[in-house]
This record gives structure tokens, C-alpha cells and sequence, in this order.
């Protein structure tokens, strides 16, 4: 087997099924090593499974003795994973012949398991569920307060009052503010037909979900896919936003390469003259990361294959006015998407 050095905690825990913030995992040929602090000493003996758990004061120290100990010539990392101060004290005297292979973890875990896709399942129909909640809690609460508001609200509801764990900080955003890809609340208040989008995701046993709706905001409205605005443009761009979002998905083929699948959703909003205002990829694969292989881009040549598992987001965003994005996560089965 590879020797490999890994830092990273997705990768820690989809080696050995156990991560926290401060450890290293180790693997030289056969044998395997999670060096950790006193902290982590007990969840780690009960939790890490194919490796000797190392419980240790100078955790770099440590692999670096390890590491002479065992008299390797030649060991892999993802450099992506280190910081110039503690990749440096690995091995003072270069005696090793590092490879550097970036994204080693996410490349590994590209093609999910059926235990994974089920997993990955469970937390976009928890997320769903959380949707619909928040719709329900913003058309009786949620008009005439700001973007902050919601944005506490949305997420203690997605949380489950913290029995749950977020696939990453959620985001909502009224009418110019979405015009924002990653915006930030801010003091604008919902009113009534309102455009409003809403971006979140919630963990099952660490693996994402990620969900994306835009809505005009009226009395018991829902984060269905079906909106009517009272804005022609803003109901030009949002059809043309989801057609391509449904297109993408309805065609994608196992066998293309990412670069091909992201053409799906970008042509539909390039022919209707929006393509300069689609300013992102079209998605990315979802697993223990939010953001991980495959990327859906046009310049990634990934070949798509079946138990991938990433999102299709295709979106338009016009300065100063609005931005409409619609995202589901789907897995490739049979040589088809399929909508988690």
C-alpha cells in the first residue's frame, strides 16, 4: 500500500472513521497511525478503526520520529493539507522524497458506495424537510424582519434546535442581495413579493446535503420549483434559470466529461442572452466535504461515472437587481442523474 501522510479531517475520518482538530494519520505500507493529543485520547481509542491510536504532547514532533524511525525514503501528501511551518518539521534534514499529490483524499472518495449515496440521501430529504418548515416559518413570522433574522431562524430550524450539523452557513438573501452568489445578511427586510433565495444544507453522519431555491415571497408560499413573480424579467430569468437546471440534469450521461454536463445548464442560459450573468460553475460533488470532486466546470475534463454524486446549480445574477440560482444534488445511477 502507498505510504501517505494526511492532516485533513473528512480525509482522517474516511481513513480510520474518527477525526478531530488537532491529529495526523499515518500509513506506511501495511501499518497505520493516528497521532492525536490528550484531549481526543478517549474518543479516539473507541472510535478509530485500522490504525494505532498515538496519543502525544508535540503532535508534529512525534510523525517526524516516526517517520525516522521507520527509515522511508518516500512518502505522498496532499499538499493542500499543510501549512510551511508544520509540513516543515516532518522532516528537517530532507531525507524523505516527498510526491506531492493534491486532492489524494477526494479523488479517493470520488465514487460513493451505496452505504455513502444512502447517507448522502438521508441528509438532502432532512434538508428538504427543513425547507419546508422554513417556509412555513417565514410566511407567519418572517415578514418585516431582515436578512438576520431569517437567517437565525433558517438555521435554528435546520439545526433541529442542534441536534443536527450544517453542511456550511447558510445563506439568505432579498431581492438586490441575491444578486450576490455567497451573500452576506444584511438589514433588508422581507415584504411581501419580495424575490427571495435561500442556500443551506445539513449533515447525516457527516456527509452533506446541499440545496438552493428561489422563491417570491408571498402568503404560504413553499421552495417548490414552481413561482410565479409579478416581475416579467425577473420571470424570464427565473424560467431560464430552471430550464437549464432541469436540462442539465434530464441529459447528463455517465461517460461525459464534467466540462460537457456543465455546457448543459450554461447553453440554455448563454442562448437566452444571460450566459454573461451565469458567473459560477454549474456544481460540484457533495460527500463528508461540501465541496469536493467532481467539479462541474468548463474546464474539468473528470470522466462522469456512476456513483458520483454532485450538485447541478446553474444561476443569474444581475448587479443591483436580483440573482435566481436553483440547486439539487444528484447521484449518477444506471448512466443517468438522479435527483437525491
Amino acid at each position: 500500500m502507498k505510504n501517505i501522510l494526511l492532516r485533513d479531517e473528512s480525509a482522517l475520518y474516511y481513513e480510520c472513521g474518527y477525526s478531530c482538530d488537532n491529529a495526523v494519520y499515518l500509513r506506511l505500507g501495511e501499518e497505520a497511525w493516528f497521532f492525536t493529543d490528550g484531549r481526543y485520547a478517549v474518543e479516539a481509542r473507541e472510535a478509530v478503526r485500522g490504525a494505532e491510536v498515538v496519543i502525544v504532547s508535540d503532535l508534529y514532533g512525534a510523525v517526524a520520529k516516526r517517520l525516522k524511525r521507520s527509515g522511508i525514503k518516500r512518502c505522498a501528501y496532499d499538499p493542500k493539507e499543510w501549512d510551511c511551518y508544520a509540513f516543515g518539521r516532518l522532516d528537517p534534514k530532507g531525507k524523505i522524497r516527498w510526491k506531492a499529490e493534491p486532492d489524494w483524499s477526494h479523488r479517493r472518495r470520488i465514487i460513493k458506495t451505496k452505504e455513502e449515496i444512502e447517507m448522502l440521501a438521508r441528509a438532502a430529504r432532512a434538508g428538504a424537510k427543513a425547507f419546508d418548515k422554513i417556509a412555513k416559518a417565514f410566511g407567519k413570522e418572517g415578514f418585516g424582519e431582515d436578512e438576520r433574522t431569517l437567517h437565525f431562524l433558517a438555521e435554528r430550524i435546520l439545526r433541529k434546535e442542534g441536534k443536527r450539523e450544517l453542511s456550511f452557513d447558510p445563506i439568505v438573501a432579498i431581492g438586490a442581495n441575491a444578486a450576490k452568489p455567497h451573500a452576506r445578511p444584511t438589514k433588508r427586510r422581507l415584504k411581501k413579493d419580495d424575490l427571495l433565495l435561500l442556500d443551506a444544507g445539513v449533515k447525516y453522519r457527516r456527509y452533506c446535503s446541499d440545496r438552493t431555491r428561489t422563491v417570491r415571497a408571498v402568503k404560504g408560499f413553499d421552495f417548490g420549483t414552481v413561482q410565479r413573480f409579478k416581475s416579467r424579467k425577473i420571470q424570464r430569468a427565473y424560467d431560464t434559470v430552471l430550464k437549464a437546471h432541469d436540462h442539465a440534469i434530464a441529459k447528463a450521461r455517465s461517460g461525459m466529461e464534467a466540462r460537457q454536463v456543465d455546457a448543459l445548464a450554461r447553453e440554455v442560459i448563454e442562448k437566452a442572452g444571460y450566459g454573461k450573468y451565469f458567473v459560477h460553475s454549474t456544481g460540484h460533488g457533495v460527500g463528508l466535504d461540501i465541496h469536493e470532486m467532481p467539479y462541474i466546470s468548463t474546464r474539468s475534463r473528470t470522466r462522469i461515472e456512476d456513483g458520483m454524486v454532485y450538485t447541478v446549480e446553474p444561476g443569474i445574477y444581475l448587479p443591483g437587481e436580483f440573482g435566481i440560482r436553483i440547486e439539487d444534488t444528484v447521484v449518477m445511477q444506471g448512466g443517468r442523474a438522479e435527483v437525491l
